[in-house]
């Protein structure tokens, strides 16, 4: 029990606190995760001034010297180039000096690929570096380092997961780039808790971001994420540091995706592809069309141009209608939000008066990719009324556009890059909003070549692909 005699509960996944044991988190409503907290309570709170606080010990403290705004001096220059480009992109120009990263993503995405990558690359143009690897031992980081092509790099690895013992390192050594992987193995032992817990993580992380600071490293945690893709552990642990990234993928397919989260260096509009291969990641510096499926497009298959940070992607999104054997009909959507296509499903059925209520509906964007653009409604709608009728969509055409459920296809932003990009991969038509087809005209951004066709709604958009 906590020194007070005070007892705390704490979720172990996103940090909610109870003051007694819960079977069940209110808050991300998970089983299991409510933990006793054992961070010890400090007998007194040192406070400034000559008056005491109310645990009666009064320490005087010296008042902060206030610095003016006009005498900061900053460089933005001083970055490290990681050697690998998107990963520049997404960090804003490369590593800031005493910036704490945080990366997380999926077990088996590549995360702890990507920042070995970018050691080895800073090792060889003469960046100290350290990889502080508490999860693998150094014969498996060797054997990884070697499929890298860094078998014989000078980047110093400690295998540890005592923070103290890191902190240590970090101040000895003094490398200018550092790499912890993972920061849920750590622990302290101004904790009595296990690793991996609320508290542990909080400490081990204040200590990492301390030294980090204090001492100007370029500091890399790679945290785990939660069944729900979330970052494990407190949601202050987010706040504390300067940038969280997030590596996404599916391991069945090569392409990944990195985003920036958050970036208090630079911007959060920006996203890394990679590709993974036998020899590492592999970059890919233009990806406007990578998630096309090669081939001829056939019935459910249509392509619709999606906003990823400020990049602009070619995906398509494939549908298969079936009638259903189940007195339930299935919704399964892979690359898609399912409950965004119960939705499409349904102003389809009423909107467009396509009878879909007896047909398992099956749609998946092709490579793997994750589609959050709201401007992709308009082609999961004409894929799944393609396949529903069996005909083609449209060769050599594409499409974007938000659905509402009054069934108007709705303004999409940057309409003009979406427009341009499907013009330089071949595509002859486009179906836009109404809107974004006034816009286009007025601007005269049409391609040559192209043919935009503005849609008023879901009805008038099935009905120009109907065939």
């Amino acid at each position: 029990m906590p020194r007070g005699g005070k007892r705390s509960f704490v979720c172990r996944e996103c940090g909610y606190q109870s003051p007694g044991w819960l079977g069940h988190c209110p808050q991300c409503e998970q089983w299991g995760t409510i933990e006793e907290d054992l961070t010890p309570v400090a007998a007194a709170r040192p406070t400034g001034g000559k008056g005491n606080d109310r645990h009666g010990a009064g320490v005087a403290v010296a008042a902060p010297v206030p610095v003016s705004l006009s005498e900061v001096t900053f460089d933005t220059g001083d970055r490290i180039d990681t050697g690998l480009g998107e990963f520049n992109r997404v960090l804003g120009g490369g590593l800031v000096l005493g910036s704490v990263v945080l990366v997380g993503g999926e077990p088996g995405v590549g995360k702890s690929t990507l920042l070995l990558q970018a050691l080895l690359s800073m090792e060889g143009r003469g960046v100290s570096t350290l990889l502080v690897s508490g999860e693998e031992s150094a014969s498996q980081v060797k054997l990884r380092s070697v499929r890298l092509g860094g078998g014989s790099s000078g980047l110093r690895l400690v295998t540890e997961t005592q923070t103290e013992a890191v902190v240590a390192a970090l101040e000895q050594l003094q490398p200018t780039a550092c790499v912890v992987d993972s920061v849920q193995t750590l622990w302290s032992s101004a904790i009595g808790s296990t690793p991996g817990s609320v508290a542990q993580i909080r400490e081990v992380t204040a200590q990492l971001l301390h030294t980090a600071k204090t001492n100007g490293i370029a500091l890399i945690l790679v945290g785990h994420v939660t069944k729900d893709g979330e970052l494990a552990g407190p949601r202050v642990l987010e706040h504390m540091v300067d940038a969280v990234l997030s590596f996404e993928g599916d391991r069945a397919q090569p392409f990944r995706i990195l985003r920036a989260v958050k970036n208090r260096f630079g911007s959060t509009n920006e996203v890394g592809v990679f590709q993974m291969a036998e020899q590492g990641l592999i970059e890919v510096p233009d990806p406007a069309s990578v998630f096309l499926e090669e081939g001829d497009m056939r019935s459910g298959s249509v392509v619709v141009p999606v906003l990823e940070g400020s990049r602009c992607l070619l995906a398509e999104v494939q549908a298969l209608v079936a009638p259903t054997n189940f007195a339930m009909p299935q919704r399964v959507a892979r690359g898609v939000d399912r409950n965004r296509l119960s939705m499409i499903t349904a102003v389809l059925s009423r909107r467009a008066r396509l009878p879909l209520s007896n047909c398992d509906i099956f749609v998946n964007i092709a490579g793997g990719l994750i589609l959050e653009d709201p401007a992709a409604d308009l082609a999961v709608a004409l894929a799944i009324a393609s396949a529903f009728r069996d005909g083609d969509a449209g060769r050599g055409m594409a499409a974007f556009g938000e659905i509402s459920l009054t069934g108007k296809v709705r303004y999409a932003l940057q309409s003009d890059k979406r427009i341009q990009e499907a013009a330089r991969r071949g595509f002859e038509r486009i179906l836009v909003p109404g809107r974004n087809a006034e816009e286009a005209a007025k601007a005269g951004v049409t391609p040559s070549g192209m043919k935009i066709e503005a849609v008023i709604d879901i009805a008038d958009a099935v009905r120009r692909n109907s065939g």
